[in-house]
């Protein structure tokens, strides 16, 4: 692995991980990313997507002059958004390289609360693998890469392992510190540094108001709003609006331990950070290793980050450029 994919050797204050975490997302950053980022902003369009059983998810297509360019698709994180910085880096790079990329949004991120009726939840893999398939139906014959970060790293993980049954082939996938094991995501942000759990739950409360300011008549934002810790506001939601009989029946639903990518064929890396403070590594040996599958598991990184600087682009950019150009180069 380290022959093909150059080390990430950051140096100085980028080598603490809360660092490399928190910077990738301050809204300090985004002047500048925005401003290398203009190109890819500026050629997307509008996509909904028909993903089945009456799901629509939204996604943002940048096409290329050339007809026959190879297709990124990008999941972005928990409460992220495809205007999320380090989607927009990547996305940039991408198209830079010459892929038409597809930032896809999942349900209830971003602007999208309107466009379905039932919440967001981790589980909802179907919709999903119906937003890809759609995509790489929409584009043809071309290679189409899959790429994710964080919980949409463990969301491309998933489609993978549905790809072949579902009908449609993947080039390549590419995950960036995905979820592993949820209870243990949970623990980690319960017992970390506050601001972790205060950056998520605080959007998560944004997000689930939004979500009621456009369907008043399904939720009690109220009872909602009573929980205070991630904890008790998970397991409130999946209790009260999911088919989930208890918080660890929804959180092992999602997890990627065990068997579940036994099933992947096409090409795929896997990039995990040790010293992710919110994904912890332990559970890399659980996973199961099909030939298809290569994990790059660094010294250094945090959740997410991969950073130089606070204004470039990152070493997880590199990597998804580099791994997408292989397989779409054959």
């Amino acid at each position: 692995m380290e022959a093909e994919y150059p080390d990430f050797a950051p140096q100085g204050l980028w080598r603490n991980p809360d660092v490399q975490s928190i910077v990738g997302s301050i809204p300090l950053r985004r002047p500048f990313v925005e401003r290398r980022t203009r190109v890819i902003a500026e050629a997307s369009r509008v996509e909904i997507l028909d993903c089945g059983d009456g799901v629509r998810l939204k996604a943002l297509r940048a096409t290329q002059p050339d007809t026959a360019a190879p297709v990124a698709i990008l999941i972005h994180g928990w409460e992220g958004s495809a205007k999320s910085l380090y989607m927009l880096s990547a996305s940039t790079q991408l198209y830079d390289a010459g892929f038409e990329v597809w930032r896809l949004q999942l349900r209830d991120h971003g602007d999208t609360h309107n466009l379905n009726e039932g919440l967001f939840h981790s589980c909802r893999l179907d919709e999903v693998v119906g937003a890809v398939a759609a995509i790489a139906s929409q584009v043809g014959d071309r290679p189409v890469c899959l790429g994710g970060f964080s919980l949409g790293g463990n969301f491309s993980l998933r489609v993978a392992a549905r790809a072949s049954a579902a009908g449609f082939a993947l080039a390549q996938v590419t995950a960036i510190c995905p979820v592993l094991h949820p209870p243990a995501t949970l623990d980690a942000l319960e017992n970390g540094p506050r601001s972790y759990n205060y950056y998520f739950m605080r959007k998560w409360r944004r997000s689930l108001r939004l979500k009621y300011r456009h369907w008043p008549a399904l939720y009690d934002l109220e009872r909602i709003l009573e929980h205070r810790s991630m904890r008790d506001l998970t397991a409130y939601l999946v209790t009260e609006y999911s088919d989930f009989p208890d918080l660890m029946t929804y959180l092992n639903g999602y997890s990627i331990i065990g068997d579940v990518l036994a099933p992947i064929n096409a090409p795929t890396l896997l990039v995990a950070a040790r010293d992710d403070p919110i994904i912890p590594p332990d559970h890399l040996e659980q996973l199961a290793r099909p030939a298809s599958l290569s994990i790059l598991a660094t010294d250094l990184g945090g959740h997410c980050g991969y950073l130089y600087n606070a204004t470039g682009p990152s070493w997880a950019d590199d990597i998804l450029v580099r791994s997408f150009r292989r397989a779409s180069t054959g």
